[in-house]
């Protein structure tokens, strides 16, 4: 396969994101600590350490894949889809320290409603890189259909991250269930109802 400098750069973008993915689940990895006793009941006091590791481990999955997905359409990579890029892994970055600080307090409401609040700035960033890469997207590759339903998904997700932020000062548990609810629309990158094809590399 011949590589073309609009594929090299889409390549670098993709390259330098995950190794920032890679660090960021290093850090959040190393805020895990294990109980002093040997017994099940304190493996069970951790347990806001657990849920929250296991909800931000799926958030930063979720980035990753679907990162990769829209990486896919993009046939030259732009100044401003780099910054975009850049805002969103900062966006991410800051994944790590509300997770530790929503498990040391174990959900209490002003923690919870910041680490929503990273959610609604990840989710930001993400909708200015989508519709950055969708400009670039032809029809063969993204019919209207699934740029609306795309547009629609992430509108959809970033109020529901607006929703848990304002929610978890009054209920911490709602809003971090809310945050929950949200990612499972993002389990496929495809929005549902799309369709996607990828476009050609010989």
């Amino acid at each position: 396969m011949h590589t073309t400098p609009e594929s090299a750069g889409t390549e670098r973008v993709g390259a330098f994101s995950d190794a920032v993915v890679a660090v960021i689940i290093t850090l959040m990895v190393l805020e895990l600590r294990a109980p002093e006793s040997a017994s099940l009941s304190a493996l069970g006091s951790l347990w806001p350490t657990a849920v929250s590791y296991a909800a931000s481990y799926l958030f930063i999955a979720i980035v990753w894949v679907n990162h990769h997905h829209l990486l896919r359409l993009i046939r030259r990579t732009t100044p401003r889809l780099i910054w975009v890029n850049f805002a969103r892994l900062f966006a991410v970055s800051l994944v790590p320290f509300s997770t530790a600080w929503i498990a040391r307090t174990e959900l209490a409401a002003v923690p919870v409603a910041f680490y929503a609040g990273v959610f609604v700035c990840v989710n930001l960033a993400y909708r200015l890189f989508e519709r950055d890469v969708f400009a670039q997207a032809d029809e063969p590759q993204l019919c209207e259909r699934a740029r609306r339903m795309a547009r629609r998904r992430s509108a959809g997700t970033l109020l529901a991250f607006a929703a848990a932020t304002a929610i978890a000062l009054w209920s911490p548990v709602a809003g971090f269930l809310l945050v929950c609810t949200a990612l499972v629309l993002y389990l496929r990158p495809e929005a549902p109802g799309s369709a996607f094809r990828t476009a050609s590399t010989d």
